[in-house]
């Protein structure tokens, strides 16, 4: 009961309209100009269906509240899943969200597994964007700081840092986030100077 009411609080409230004409019985089509435009129209609510638990389980996670994000990205993850393949880049955001979402509630194993996924869809991509390896090296560096591995983490935020700034340019907003954890990182090991330099950066 527990399980179907926190399910119901994080995403189903939020896409119970949209699972009717995506997992109901679909029409039966006479012509294939009938058959193609269902089809189109399948894939769109799909499309925003994932969309909705997508944003929905970000909204938690930046609340502060983790725990709820889970079952929204899980929603994100099957239907993303069903509609791009489950080897496909588009997969890569809700893993490591679901990692991200994970380590905030100390489930740390079940972090390392989504990291790994994430990890594993873009080696296997070779024209992955610089912009979704840098997100990927964010994910490791949060969990490595989780791990209490702050050099590893330095490691992979510094990756995140580079890569961001290779797709976004060196004085971008997305670089800020690297610069952020790192200055965290650098106070945590008492280096003050350092910290405050990228916290300036920031």
């Amino acid at each position: 009961v527990s399980h179907q009411r926190s399910d119901w609080i994080s995403i189903h409230s939020h896409i119970c309209h949209l699972l009717t004409p995506v997992l109901g019985p679909q029409p039966c089509f006479h012509s294939e100009k009938d058959r193609k435009h269902g089809k189109e129209q399948l894939l769109r609510r799909q499309e925003s269906l994932i969309a909705v638990a997508l944003s929905t389980a970000q909204g938690f996670v930046w609340a502060g509240e983790p725990l709820e994000a889970i079952p929204a990205a899980l929603q994100a993850l099957r239907f993303s899943s069903q509609v791009f393949g489950s080897g496909s880049v588009q997969l890569v955001p809700i893993y490591l969200l679901l990692a991200e979402a994970s380590t905030g509630i100390g489930r740390l194993r079940q972090a390392a597994k989504y990291l790994s996924q994430a990890q594993w869809i873009i080696l296997q991509t070779p024209d992955c964007s610089a912009a979704l390896q840098s997100k990927l090296h964010r994910g490791l560096g949060l969990f490595s700081i989780a791990e209490g591995n702050l050099e590893q983490a330095l490691y992979h935020l510094a990756n995140d840092v580079y890569l961001a700034t290779a797709e976004f340019g060196l004085n971008s907003v997305e670089v800020s986030a690297g610069y952020f954890n790192m200055a965290n990182i650098f106070f945590q090991q008492n280096k003050i100077d350092a910290a405050n330099s990228l916290y300036t950066e920031v």
